[in-house]
């Protein structure tokens, strides 16, 4: 399959680069690189919609069949994209109205032939149309059970893409799969405290945890972070630190090439915690970032650890 030659779905598509885990590396088969980069190009942008980081023109909302909406309705465009979903499923299975269900978008036509080759189910994409739904109407969780539970809507399904597209299902990859993704989504919070706060008035800092630490969200939205802050986050990075921890016997689990994939994917979250804690805990201004060298160091220690 090739890449989808729309320019706002190549732009898509190019924010693979800038994720803090490899998406769909070289060294994989073709076929799996293609089917990895096809799920990726419809979750980013799905998060584009929820998170109102579509491209300046509308193009998207056209191509979603959306172009009536109101300027900035993240909640039509979803709509427009689960639409869209399902005709994707529909022209996959190939049966009565196929022809007629073929979906708009060409990063969800994309994603077609992955559906047919793997049988993937619809369930992990709507899982996440409705995280992102829920980021329309939540902009606090309480207590950390209540982040696990959009984590599981946000996040985990993508692991279990993974394991469906490299034909590696089993409940207990599924289970540590979970662990990881709830971690690696959890470091990307604590990364993008700032830009949460300020561009999307989103916390997922857990208020129990704020009130715990006596943080307010004045100090959040400060240009550094104070003590305060500085503790909640370590406190935050090492229940991370500790869901990641699964993702060694996940990693132990897999055949062949798989274990360098998802070795990446601990060891990006590895590397991510580190860069947090190399800025000593100060994830307000910049946020920090991990280097590729250090994505790869923290990738070679899981391979050495999951042998």
């Amino acid at each position: 399959m090739t890449p989808p030659p729309d320019a706002g779905a190549r732009a898509v598509l190019d924010k693979a680069a800038r994720e803090n885990f490899p998406v769909a590396p070289r060294f994989l088969p073709r076929a799996w690189r293609d089917d990895l980069m096809a799920v990726y190009g419809c979750v980013r942008l799905l998060d584009d919609i929820g998170d109102g980081d579509l491209a300046p023109g509308g193009r998207d909302a056209e191509l979603l069949g959306a172009a009536c909406a109101a300027p900035g309705d993240r909640t039509a465009l979803l709509d427009a994209f689960e639409a869209d979903l399902h005709r994707a499923f529909r022209a996959a299975g190939g049966g009565a109205g196929a022809g007629e269900s073929r979906p708009r978008h060409p990063l969800l036509r994309a994603l077609v032939p992955t559906v047919r080759r793997h049988a993937l189910a619809p369930d992990p994409f709507l899982a996440l149309v409705e995280a992102n739904r829920r980021d329309q109407e939540v902009h606090r969780y309480g207590t950390w059970e209540e982040l696990l539970g959009y984590c599981e809507l946000s996040a985990n399904p993508v692991g279990r893409l993974v394991l469906a597209v490299t034909g590696t299902t089993s409940p207990e990859r599924v289970r540590r799969s979970d662990a990881v993704c709830t971690a690696l989504q959890i470091i990307e919070h604590l990364q993008d405290v700032a830009e949460d706060l300020a561009l999307r008035d989103r916390v997922y800092l857990p208020a129990e945890d704020l009130e715990r630490f006596r943080v307010t969200e004045a100090d959040l939205a400060a240009p550094a972070a104070n003590a305060s802050v500085r503790a909640l986050v370590a406190w935050e990075a090492g229940r991370a630190h500790d869901l990641l921890n699964e993702g060694v016997p996940l990693v132990a689990s897999v055949p062949g090439i798989l274990k360098v994939l998802l070795a990446g994917f601990v060891g990006g979250g590895r590397a991510a915690l580190r860069a947090v804690r190399s800025a000593r805990y100060d994830v307000l201004a910049p946020a920090p970032r991990p280097s590729r060298t250090g994505v790869l160091r923290e990738t070679a220690a899981v391979l050495g650890r999951a042998r």
